[in-house]
């Protein structure tokens, strides 16, 4: 599969989606432009139709939807669930990015451009 859950990934969805009432919905992730390292990485739970288009993937009854953009920058990519001292969250693990940042949710590709600044982050 282009994107993977890990187990602990598709247990807190699970909750997550039971605690929000959102049984149906799936894990919708993106890349956006922007971000201190150039390109960022969205999630949500998205209770609708895929749009035209979108990737759909099934993981341990689990959907995901991945537009075509961003699954060129998150192809092999890995959603975990981390917990630390600073909180639980999310969490990707992406082999394209060549650079991340250290708030987690920014990352460069290879000939990209971008740096860690504005999170206090280094290289």
């Amino acid at each position: 599969m282009p994107i993977t859950l890990t187990d602990k990934a598709i247990a807190e969805l699970k909750d997550l989606m039971t605690s929000q009432e959102k049984t149906d919905a799936a894990l919708r992730v993106w890349v956006a432009g922007g971000g201190c390292s150039g390109l960022s990485y969205g999630m949500a739970l998205d209770d609708g139709e895929p749009e035209e288009g979108d990737n759909v993937y099934t993981q341990d009854s689990v959907k995901v939807y991945v537009d075509p953009l961003s699954l060129q920058y998150m192809d092999g990519s890995t959603v975990d669930y981390v917990d630390d001292v600073l909180g639980g969250g999310f969490k990707i693990d992406n082999p394209n990015a060549v650079q991340s940042c250290g708030c987690g949710s920014s990352f460069q590709t290879e000939g990209g451009e971008g740096g860690c600044a504005s999170c206090g982050g280094g290289h």
